[in-house]
């Protein structure tokens, strides 16, 4: 799979040095911060009746003026913006004037709109901005006009306009919210692409590639090393398909060698997902190219640590294939076997993600026997009935695992939320002829019965938590016509992980 390098220029300005271009100055507080109004009217001579009249800088606002020839544009983020609005305020403000923008740009924070401990809105900026060029076209035969801030583009620029006492730390948070941005538009191409564009070895394609570029290990198992491994519930599902499956393991480790944690991170890799002989209706079986969300948070997660060199000790596995419609198809009622040496009973084929993870799991903890183990799948229907398209549902052994997760949901906009997982949901997976089966059969707690279905498989580790990402890894947004990707999972892995590490003695 294609990488795109950012190779556009991002540099740092001070009050001597505001470049002579098109200026997004961002403005905060409730409504519009009077003080920040007060200073821009002073800065460009605008009548301040105006600005109170015509601005409020409600989140998404934009109020464009002149001054001096320069274009000026305000960019409202809303009442108490946090991280998520402010990038998602620069992102809509990118991808909506793109007709108007050139191929430079600055961003001033000079106007008493950036307070002590808002400096996160440097790096959601830089994040926003670039994530707001992105196109989705890859594949049309005459394809859209570059957006002119096109990180690919090498005259491009984006200036961040501090004070002086704010250079150093404005540098490392441009760098962060540049290589985040970088990798999430990476994902985003995966997850958007067609499942003919993106079969299973493309994924271990992917994440070789990363591993040489940015310093970590990759290991990409063929089929024959699968089946020599009794990887058994990913054959299975795998047996329909004509591309074969992968099984990919990622391993980083800082050049420091300075490693406070060591970290599982598990991803459903399913490329497209027809639901086997238990067919998914047609209406929507095109968007099950998305059913790989849960692997491109673990890619996309791997790569960035390895960018920021984070002094934590991270596994990746994504097992990954099809899941298709064949003679030689797993059937409702078939009972299979899996790594962990449990036998499954499949009531159906649909539920197809939990049994390649259980798998992935099972192996993880055998051979790598993490201290903190995560997985991620676009699971269940179930999650999306519960919560819609603005939250995934979160599943833990470990109260204090899932609190902080969730904190770090909070803290990025990548919400999840807890439910519970009590042993009297264990009849779900309750089966006659296995150990297990892989779904209830019942319209109820389907993303309760796939949590507990997963459990089975983590032996007696202690620190686990499943993250069902169905309604928010993919979906309807302002920057495509049909619903699309949303690189759902990397901010918040990477924001749990930054935690953990400061909150290390």
């Amino acid at each position: 799979m294609l990488q795109v390098p950012i190779i556009m220029t991002i540099t740092i300005s001070t009050t001597s040095k505001i470049p002579e271009t098109n200026l997004v100055i961002p403005v905060s507080g409730n409504g519009a911060s009077q003080n920040s109004l007060k200073s821009i009217t002073d800065t460009f001579g605008i009548p301040t009746h105006q600005l109170d009249r015509d601005f409020k800088g409600e989140s998404g606002e934009v109020f464009p003026f002149y001054s001096e020839e320069r274009k000026i544009y305000l960019l409202g983020l809303g009442p108490e913006p946090d991280f998520a609005k402010t990038l998602q305020a620069f992102r809509s403000f990118t991808h909506n004037s793109k007709q108007k923008l050139g191929t430079k740009l600055a961003v001033s924070f000079l106007h008493q709109n950036l307070n002590p401990g808002q400096e996160f809105f440097i790096e959601a900026a830089i994040n926003g901005i670039l994530l707001g060029t992105y196109q989705i076209g890859r594949f049309k035969t005459e394809p859209e006009e570059a957006h002119p801030l096109n990180p690919a583009n090498d005259n491009a620029n984006i200036a961040i306009c501090v004070e002086d006492s704010l250079v150093e730390s404005a540098e490392k948070l441009v760098q962060k919210g540049k290589a985040v941005a970088e990798t999430q538009m990476q994902m985003l191409n995966l997850v958007n692409a067609p499942a003919n564009k993106k079969i299973p070895t493309h994924l271990a394609g992917w994440a070789e590639n990363s591993g040489k570029t940015h310093g970590y290990q990759v290991t990409n198992h063929t089929k024959k090393e699968i089946e020599a491994k009794n990887l058994h519930a990913l054959l299975a599902v795998n047996r329909g398909s004509e591309n074969p499956p992968a099984f990919i393991v990622m391993e980083y480790k800082p050049r420091s060698g300075e490693a406070k944690h060591k970290i599982g991170l598990v991803g459903k890799g399913i490329t497209f997902d027809t639901g086997g002989l238990s067919l998914k209706p047609s209406t929507n079986m095109h968007y099950m190219k998305s059913d790989m969300g849960g692997a491109a948070a673990v890619l996309g997660t791997m790569e960035v640590a390895a960018k920021l060199q984070l002094p934590v000790h991270l596994i990746g596995i994504v097992p990954s294939s099809e899941n298709s419609v064949d003679a030689l198809s797993i059937k409702p009622g078939d009972v299979i076997d899996s790594y962990s040496g449990k036998t499954i009973e499949i009531i159906d084929t649909d539920a197809e993600g939990r049994l390649i993870l259980a798998d992935g799991l099972a192996y993880m903890i055998k051979n790598y026997d993490p201290e903190i183990l995560i997985n991620l799948a676009t699971l269940t229907g179930s999650a999306v009935r519960t919560f819609g398209f603005h939250a995934g549902a979160l599943f833990s052994n470990d109260d204090n695992l899932a609190s902080q997760i969730s904190k770090a949901g909070n803290e990025t906009g990548e919400r999840v939320w807890q439910l519970p997982m009590w042993d009297c949901y264990k009849d779900d997976i309750s089966s006659d002829v296995a150990d297990v089966r892989n779904y209830s059969g019942l319209p109820i707690a389907g993303a309760i019965g796939a949590a507990k279905f997963l459990e089975a498989f983590i032996g007696d580790h202690a620190h686990w938590a499943h993250m069902d990402i169905a309604g928010v890894a993919f979906g309807s947004n302002e920057f495509s016509q049909q619903k699309s990707a949303t690189a759902f999972g990397i901010r918040l892995l990477l924001q749990y992980i930054e935690n953990l590490i400061e909150s290390k003695t």
